[in-house]
Order: structure tokens, then sequence, then C-alpha cells
């Protein structure tokens, strides 16, 4: 079985109806962490002052092959306003997977 590790970069606002809507369509494992970082328009001015790190969610997802587009769908649904800022989604195949408590290989 292949699996897909998808990286999610989001706006912090938009994060619960998100994971609500992953674990709706049964993307349960989720890790999910605060950062800071902007995109290609390097941050945001607001008067004189410019904002280049900008606070954002990363939720990182192991996904079986045969579902990870369902949850790039998902997860751009729920995310989306429309505006720039709204974040990226990366893929990145998965080689190996090891259970901690076990040791054992899960591929």
């Amino acid at each position: 079985m292949s699996i897909q590790l998808l990286w999610a970069v989001i706006r912090p606002e938009k994060t619960p109806q998100v994971l609500r809507r992953l674990e709706t369509e049964g993307f349960y494992g989720i890790t999910e962490k605060r950062v800071y970082g902007r995109g290609k328009q390097r941050g945001i001015q607001v008067g004189a002052a410019i904002y280049d790190e900008l606070a954002k969610t990363m939720l990182v997802l192991a996904v079986e092959q045969d579902r990870y587009q369902q949850a790039i769908q998902a997860i751009q649904e729920e995310a989306h306003t429309g505006h720039p800022g709204d974040g990226k989604i990366f893929v990145q195949p998965v080689e190996q997977v090891f259970t901690v408590r076990t040791g054992n290989p899960e591929l």
C-alpha cells in the first residue's frame, strides 16, 4: 500500500472547520502545529508596518494513495477564503513507517 504525506499550511482561524471536515471524511490521524511564515507576497503591510511572519497552522497527515485526493479536496474547500494567504498543500510520498512502541515497520 502506498502512502502520501500531506503538509497543509492554512490560516489559523480555518483550522477547526478543516479538522472537523477531515474527521467527517474519515481522516483521524492528524498532527497540528502552530507555525509562522509568509508566501510570495512577503507578508502584509498595514500603514508603515510590514508583517513578514504571519501566524499559520500546519496540519500533517499520512493518507493512503487512493484517498489523498479526497483529503486535499476537503482541506481546499474548508480553508478557502479567496484571499492571498489561504495556504498551500504539499504532497510527499512516504517510503517507510515504523511504530515507536514496537519498532515494527508498517508498510
